[in-house]
Order: structure tokens, then C-alpha cells, then sequence
């Protein structure tokens, strides 16, 4: 059994967050103590990473709390559960996307800058230096 702030260090989510997620139903199962300490099984350490997936891909809490509440009802939402997660799915796979494009772009500056600095070159496309270019061009 693990505590929160165990589990909070284990997964990288604030001990804040996960007794939200704990009061809200997202992580049902949660024992407690005799002191009323919540205490989490391994059992229960599958919900959070669930949680915590769904929402880092940007899944509302409303809709989270829907897909917990259909494992809970059972086999009978097998099918439904499915689409959510291929829709989440699809979601990560667009964002992955965008992000590979976000990091070529740092690519290029991050060369770009790697050639300034190793030329002394002045920053063209710094408006800043706008003035200082237009008159060594005239």
C-alpha cells in the first residue's frame, strides 16, 4: 500500500491533484486507514495511470469520469471504452504531430543561432537590429 505523497513522487502528479481525483471518482477503490489516510493498492495505482494519461492528452474531466464510470459498469461497455481510447488515441497522435513541427522549428533556430554565435553574426531577423543592418546596407 502506498500513501499519497508516495504515489504522487511514483506517477509525477501533485498529492493536490490526486485527492481531487480521489473525491471526484476518478480513482474508485481507494482504502483508508484507521487515521482515514487514503492508501493506494496496486489495484488502484491502474486508475491513476489512466487518469492521468487521459488528462495529459488533454481529455476533459467530464469525459474521464464518463470512461472510469463505464469500466465500472462492466464488460457491457467494452465497446464504448474502446472508441474513447481510439479517439484519445488519435488526439496524442495529432498533438505528436504538432509537436515534431514545433521542434523543427527549434531545430532551425537552435542552428541558427549555433552559426551566429560561431560567425559573430549579427541577429538579421532580430527587429531590433533592423536599423543597424539597413545601415551597413547603405
Amino acid at each position: 500500500m502506498y500513501t499519497i505523497k508516495e504515489v504522487a513522487d511514483m506517477m509525477d502528479v501533485s498529492e493536490h491533484t490526486l485527492r481531487f481525483w480521489a473525491k471526484n471518482g476518478f480513482i474508485p477503490d481507494i482504502e483508508r486507514d484507521r487515521n482515514n489516510i487514503r492508501l493506494f493498492s496496486e489495484h488502484t495505482l491502474g486508475w491513476v495511470k489512466i487518469v492521468k494519461c487521459l488528462r495529459n492528452v488533454g481529455v476533459d474531466l467530464k469525459s474521464v469520469k464518463k470512461y472510469i464510470d463505464l469500466c465500472l459498469v462492466g464488460d457491457s461497455t467494452i465497446q464504448e471504452r474502446y472508441e474513447i481510447i481510439l479517439e484519445t488515441k488519435k488526439k496524442a497522435l495529432e498533438q505528436m504531430e504538432d509537436l515534431k513541427k514545433q521542434l523543427e522549428l527549434l531545430d532551425y533556430k537552435e542552428n541558427y543561432y549555433k552559426t551566429l554565435i560561431a560567425n559573430n553574426l549579427m541577429d538579421k531577423y532580430n527587429p531590433t537590429n533592423e536599423k543597424q543592418i539597413l545601415a551597413k546596407d547603405a
